[in-house]
Formats: structure tokens, sequence, C-alpha cells
């Protein structure tokens, strides 16, 4: 059977990092998806060849993007404000070796420059402080026909100008919606 995970650690559901074990930042103000979430999340995006640069917001502890990297993205971009969370990630980029390929920014997620296009966006935002301004701050960083992940609020109903849904799928409290930006 199996080693159940320590905790503030989890495991990375898919890929060529598969089974490798990484942190969470140990403060409660970060909450990270579930590994049946996850691995639902990145089974409906593979397909679709997102995979290249990757943009990870609310990024927490790095989990999705480091999960898009070792599924085959090129590169991956971690955004989170909070600091513990943050020296969090650059742990887990360096126990697995991705540091030449990834870069942290230690900001909030409104502060982002529009200059960069990104394959894949993910956000996955604090239910408790979920404000969809924000969320559409990161739309223009989405290249023509990537794609844009959204964990939201069950009783949220994102529409977002200029991107169609693909796919939207709820696990317990976890709701998430794929777009393709057109």
């Amino acid at each position: 059977m199996p080693k159940k995970p320590a905790a503030n650690t989890i495991q990375i559901t898919s890929g060529r990092l598969r089974r490798r074990i990484i942190k969470t930042p140990a403060n409660s103000t970060t909450h990270p998806m579930g590994a049946r979430e996850r691995l639902a999340l990145f089974n409906i995006i593979a397909p679709l060849g997102a995979l290249d640069n990757v943009l990870d917001a609310f990024a927490g502890s790095g989990a999705l993007g480091i999960e898009a990297l070792s599924r085959g993205a090129r590169n991956a971009v971690f955004v989170e404000q909070d600091h513990t969370a943050a020296h969090t990630i650059r742990e887990n980029i360096k126990a697995l070796d991705l540091e030449d390929i990834t870069s942290v920014l230690e900001k909030p997620v409104e502060k982002l420059s529009l200059n960069g296009r990104y394959t894949l966006v993910i956000a996955d935002p604090p239910y408790d402080n979920y404000n969809p301004q924000i969320i559409e701050h990161l739309l223009p960083l989405v290249d023509k026909n990537g794609i844009f992940v959204l964990s939201h609020p069950g009783q949220i109903t994102p529409l977002l100008n200029g991107f169609r849904l693909l796919k939207h799928t709820s696990y317990a409290n976890a709701n998430i919606s794929v777009f393709q930006k057109l």
C-alpha cells in the first residue's frame, strides 16, 4: 500500500514527476487543490495541447504549475503574494530541479504586467475572497486559442468575454471551469 504523504505535503499525480512529494505552505492562507481534482483538471486540458508556457496564478504551493511541468510544459511562472507560500514554491522548485524553467513572482495577481502571453493560465483564487475583477485582469495574458482554467465557488457562474466554455466540472466544493480564448 502506498505511503500517505505527510502533513503539509501533497503528491504530484501524473507525468515525469509522478509520486514526487511537494510541500504545502504551513499556514491557513492557502488550500491546495485535491489530488482527485488536479488529476481531473489535467485530464481535461492535456488533450487541448496548451501545455507550453504556463501561468499559475494564486499559486499556493505551486502544485498546479508543477503538475503542468510534470506533464510536459516547457516553462511556468508562479504568482503568489503570500511570502510563506512563495518561499514554499521556491523550495519545491529547487527540490524538483526545475529552477531553469520556472520563475516565482511574489506579488498580487492584479499587479501582474500584461506584457506576457501564456498558452495556459490557471487561476485557483481563495474562495473566501473571490474577486471577479482580479480574474478579469488575467484574461489578456491568455494567448489566442489558449486555455484559461478557473477554480471557483459553486455559487459563481463565470462568463468570460472573448472566451468559450469548454468544460465545467464539480467536485465537492470545488468547481472547475475550462475556457478557450477565441
